[in-house]
């Protein structure tokens, strides 16, 4: 489901240009005023009637607009792509053309992808990035065939009113006020090869945008009743993977083969909690380096250490340093007395 937040933030492209909303609500199977969730199809359907209204499928929230059925190109233009790597270098330079800002740049460094988006004109609002990833992330899980999990999110803008359903609708840390806007994930898949032709693409097409806001969900299917069970307890209490089988009622290979149709193994969602608990602990929490390691079912800090520094880049201590470092003041801020003058 869609929160009733996202569903106002599209139909401000609307109220920019003074078109009547309730028309485009109407023919979404949305009612007047919007105060509950709704399904991906509803929203995916409002997205391709606000995209007609305006031509633009970006809302209006770049410096060009994105013309009606560019989407559509630039899937055909990753599609011959050898992995997922060249694909999303592909993606990255066709929506420079079209958008010219934002624009995105793919960085490979200590075993982790990070699209990073730039802006040449400041921030831009927390809605236009999460349409950006939405069309980046959703279109590269649907070529390979499987979610790619996310570490880390960030946004150069200040956090919403709603910044709650952003950590939501990621699945993964979310940080507001950063330098740069980015999206972080595992490195290793930038060398899957994509699964799909030509025919596959005409059927994802008859169902996007709707497709790519709930197939590679991180809060929908086997995995994520999986997610659900675990955060119930302690890290240090979850059982070993032929136990949770049995306690959810399933053979051990059906779990296992439902999980892989996800793009999800047992060790994948339990990285997936453990990192979302370390860096919030590590961002607004007191405990000590080795009580986390401890609290999140580790057998010494060193291993904890490494994980993390597999998952972030970074080592436990150094990103909560970084995270905390004080932002530096302006020369009018600086706190001493000011001169008196005569």
């Amino acid at each position: 489901m869609i929160a009733p937040c996202f569903v106002e933030d599209a139909l401000a492209c609307l109220d920019r240009r003074g078109i009547d909303r309730e028309p485009l609500l109407r023919h979404a199977g949305m009612p007047a005023i919007v105060v509950e969730p709704v399904s991906a199809e509803q929203y995916g359907a409002l997205w391709l009637a606000v995209a007609l209204a305006v031509d633009d499928e970006f809302f209006g929230e770049a410096a060009r607009p994105m013309p009606r059925g560019s989407f559509t190109l630039l899937c055909h233009a990753i599609l011959s792509a050898k992995s997922l790597e060249q694909a999303l270098r592909r993606a990255l330079r066709f929506l420079r053309v079209v958008l010219e800002d934002p624009y995105g740049e793919l960085c490979v460094s200590d075993g982790l992808a990070e699209i990073v988006l730039k802006d040449k004109a400041g921030p831009r609002s927390a809605f236009a990035y999460r349409t950006y990833w939405i069309m980046v992330h959703g279109l590269s899980c649907w070529l390979i065939g499987r979610r790619i999990p996310l570490r880390r999110v960030d946004f150069r803008g200040p956090p919403p009113p709603h910044e709650a359903e952003y950590r939501l609708f990621f699945g993964a840390p979310v940080r507001f006020d950063q330098p740069e806007s980015r999206l972080v994930f595992d490195a290793d898949f930038l060398k899957l090869a994509p699964i799909r032709d030509e025919r596959a693409l005409r059927e994802f097409l008859r169902q996007a945008p709707a497709n790519i806001l709930v197939r590679y969900r991180h809060d929908a299917g086997q995995a994520a009743r999986l997610r659900e069970r675990l955060r119930a307890m302690p890290p240090s209490a979850w059982p070993g993977f032929e136990e949770l089988a049995a306690q959810m009622r399933l053979p051990a290979s059906t779990l296992r083969r439902k999980l892989r149709l996800e793009g999800q193994t047992y060790n994948d969602i339990k990285d997936e909690l453990r990192m979302a608990v370390a860096t919030q602990e590590l961002l607004h929490g007191h405990s000590k380096v080795g009580e986390l390691a401890a609290d999140l079912g580790f057998s010494e800090p060193s291993a904890f250490h490494r994980a993390f520094r597999r998952w972030t880049g970074k080592s436990p201590g150094e990103f909560r340093r970084e995270a905390r470092k004080p932002e530096p003041r302006s020369a009018g801020e600086t706190g001493s007395a000011p001169k008196k003058t005569l």
